[in-house]
């Protein structure tokens, strides 16, 4: 058999970093938990029509068949293929089981996802997302937009993710919907959403081709696309974006809508975790279903790899004829983060291996008497193993440094007690397995 290779866009963590990302997923779903929400796994697939009825390309999916089929797997509508984002699998979900739920519904879901992009740093083609959403029926109150902020400041702010100078590691750029539309219908723009989506892309082609796109797209004639500019390079920490918004001297209802409802955010945010957010007005969301208030969230030195989080509220994703289920939600790329992460060497964990103590093994003959040490030391919540062999303690104790294995516990024989070694510092005591407790930092490997 041939050295299997990679496939790109598929990774698969060391470890090390698995433990590194266990740990942050724990943080993340205790966090969700804190806030009231409650754990989903929606299949991993849906019909292929419904993955692209909000208007996502279809050259993202996966589509699956049977290994007997012949031929392509089938584009038709029965055609699966695998979710790309957890929002309309859970919107589905949401309207198979109102009948079920009690609304507002609040959910949290961590699961992998599949994307054939082009993968590169932070991008591949399967991870992993956290996401959470509420849900209500017929009307959400627009309270629930500004603490979807909190809860991503809460699950990410406290992670070791390379925040100085004692800010935090994540910034929330938030934005409305309703002032973009509400304030290109204010200067007379005839197509408000294809204006949304041009200026959705000026951090990546920039003002002047974004200036050329919504003359081609939106008709904007040059005074009307320095207004849609000049609106979207506004920002600040604090509710004040609304009076630099009012400078421009355009007036529309949905504007004034929107603006109320940002202020709102920010103001929550401003009260409860300073420094968390900022309005910025050229975050616009391009996908259709996006109706409020968005979020795209940078990862402070990182800025230049986009959005590690993102997400907003929409009114009609979940809808069926006369039911409707409006949300707000938000999505951690949990891969994508810990990639660029791990890229940059910026996370490291203290061992390799969960393990706290080798319990050494003097002879084969010995083993049960190990085992029984191990089960006792397990039993109290301490991460334990025996020694593969009954080799020289010396050997025992290499074995343990390669795997990071902070103690070595040697069995007592012929009335001597048990002893435990702190291989780092050399200092050896005597020990009961029913007693002897590590020091807390030495329990679970740590990650700095």
């Amino acid at each position: 058999m041939s050295k299997p290779t990679p496939i790109s866009g598929f990774p698969e963590w060391a470890p090390p970093q698995r433990m590194i990302e266990q740990y942050v997923v724990d943080r993340i779903r205790n966090t969700f938990e804190l806030y009231g929400f409650a754990p989903l796994e929606t299949r991993a697939v849906e019909p292929l029509d419904q993955l692209l009825r909000k208007g996502e390309t279809s050259k993202e999916v996966y589509l699956i068949s049977r290994l007997q089929e012949e031929g392509a797997p089938s584009a038709g509508e029965d055609a699966l293929g695998l979710h790309f984002d957890l929002t309309v699998p859970f919107a589905r979900y949401v309207l198979e089981n109102a009948g079920k739920l009690q609304f507002p519904f609040r959910r949290y879901q961590i699961q992998k996802v599949w994307r054939g992009e082009r993968p590169q740093e932070g991008r591949y083609r399967e991870f992993l997302q956290a996401d959470i959403d509420i849900v209500d029926r017929d009307i959400l109150s627009s309270h629930h937009e500004a603490e979807i902020p909190l809860v991503l400041g809460d699950a990410l702010g406290g992670l070791p993710l390379g925040g100085a100078d004692g800010r935090l590691p994540i910034l929330v750029q938030a934005n409305n919907r309703k002032i973009l539309e509400g304030f290109y219908r204010g200067i007379g723009l005839a197509d408000p959403l294809a204006a949304l989506r041009a200026v959705d892309r000026l951090d990546r082609i920039g003002p002047d081709r974004v200036a050329a796109l919504l003359a081609e797209t939106a008709g904007a004639t040059d005074a009307q696309a320095k207004a849609c500019l000049a609106l979207a390079e506004i920002s600040a920490p604090d509710p004040s974006f609304a009076a630099a918004v009012q400078a421009l001297g355009v007036t529309d209802p949905l504007l004034d809508e929107g603006l109320a409802e940002l202020v709102a955010v920010m103001e929550n945010a401003v009260a409860h975790a300073p420094g968390l957010c900022v309005a910025d007005l050229r975050i616009a969301r391009g996908l259709d279903y996006y109706t409020g208030t968005v979020y795209e969230t940078q990862l402070r030195g990182y800025e230049r790899f986009g959005s590690i989080s993102s997400g907003g509220r929409y009114d009609n994703l979940a809808s069926d004829g006369n039911l409707r289920f409006p949300g707000v939600g938000i999505s951690i790329g949990v891969t994508r983060m810990l990639g660029l992460l791990f890229g940059a060497g910026a996370l490291s964990i203290s061992r390799s291996v969960p393990t706290c103590v080798l319990v050494a093994l003097a002879d084969e003959d010995r083993r049960p008497e190990s085992n029984r040490i191990a089960d006792a030391l397990r039993r109290r919540g301490i991460p334990t193993e025996v020694s593969p062999s009954a080799a020289k303690y010396g050997k025992q104790i290499r074995y343990a440094e390669r795997r990071g294995i902070p103690y070595v516990w040697f069995p007592g024989a012929d009335g001597v007690g048990d002893e435990v070694k702190d291989i780092r510092s050399g200092e050896q005591v005597g020990a009961v397995p029913d007693v002897w407790q590590p020091p807390a930092a030495d329990l679970r490997p740590t990650i700095a």
